[in-house]
């Protein structure tokens, strides 16, 4: 059973991070958590549609993800929104330092979820969308919502 690997659990989605930018690039980075937060994401109380990420003297965080308190936790619970380290290699943190100095990239974490039993990150290297860019992902959403509804009602 050694080279059997367990499938990938979400835990969290960021939908608005979508909405809001183009992702160019993602990366998987792992998180630095305390044992009571790891079972309150076990139990699938985690959120992170406010969080953002920042690198601050080669090291990487996210900032208002919120994990709520394990309810048997008692004194080992530790703040909701604290900053969580990122676990990820000092090539890539380098490489994604080089990318947020230019104009408009920014990193935003996309997804949260188990593999192979620990708690990973993945991280998003976006640029920011403009109103009409937004307009124009909504009317091609509008425009294969409708087609797929008459091609329903043609094959019924």
């Amino acid at each position: 059973m050694a080279g059997k690997r367990e499938p990938q659990k979400l835990i969290a989605n960021n939908k608005k991070a979508y909405h809001d930018y183009f992702v160019e690039e993602s990366y998987e980075a792992g998180v630095a958590l305390h044992g009571t937060e790891v079972k309150s994401m076990r139990m699938g109380k985690c959120s992170i549609k406010e969080a953002f990420i920042r690198i601050e003297r080669g090291e990487i965080f996210v900032y208002g993800m919120h994990v709520s308190p394990y309810e048997k936790g008692n004194l080992f619970n530790k703040d909701p929104l604290r900053v969580k380290k990122l676990l990820m290699h000092k090539q890539e943190i380098g490489r994604l330092a080089g990318k947020v100095a230019e104009k408009g990239y920014t990193l935003v974490p996309l997804q949260v979820y188990f593999k192979n039993g620990r708690v990973k990150v993945e991280v998003g290297l976006c640029r920011g969308k403009k109103l009409y860019d937004k307009r124009q992902d909504m009317a091609r959403k509008d425009m294969r919502r409708e087609t797929e509804r008459e091609f329903k009602v043609k094959n019924l």
